[in-house]
């Protein structure tokens, strides 16, 4: 049955990389956690995208009001184009709230 496996050394066939682990002196290149946690509170974050929502809903008011008071800088396309932010902006918002609930329910029937 010996004769079966071949007498390969295969740790030492083996080409190592920078990613590997410090091989044959050769430092790694791995990098730690790329990402890190802009914050830790379900709250802020929450509070935060509540905010930015209020701003994306009030956008196109806004500009509206500028480009009929004859603000030159302001054209009617980027009022469309604010209208059509607030729109994703409520879509998103509304199938967000949509998940919560729907994980709320799902929570609240696990019987413990």
């Amino acid at each position: 049955m010996s004769s079966f496996y071949p007498g390969y050394n295969l740790s030492d066939r083996i080409q190592h990389t920078k990613l590997a682990p410090g091989f044959g002196g050769i430092p790694s290149a791995r990098m730690e956690r790329i990402e890190t946690p802009a914050t830790g509170d379900f709250k802020t974050v929450f509070t935060g995208l509540v905010e930015n929502f209020n701003k994306e809903l009030n956008a196109p008011d806004d500009l509206l009001k500028d480009a009929m008071s004859g603000n030159t800088n302001v054209d009617i396309h980027d009022v469309m184009i604010a209208m059509s932010k607030s729109e994703i902006s409520v879509n998103v918002a509304t199938t967000a709230v949509g998940k919560v609930i729907q994980a709320y329910d799902k929570v609240m029937q696990i019987q413990v």
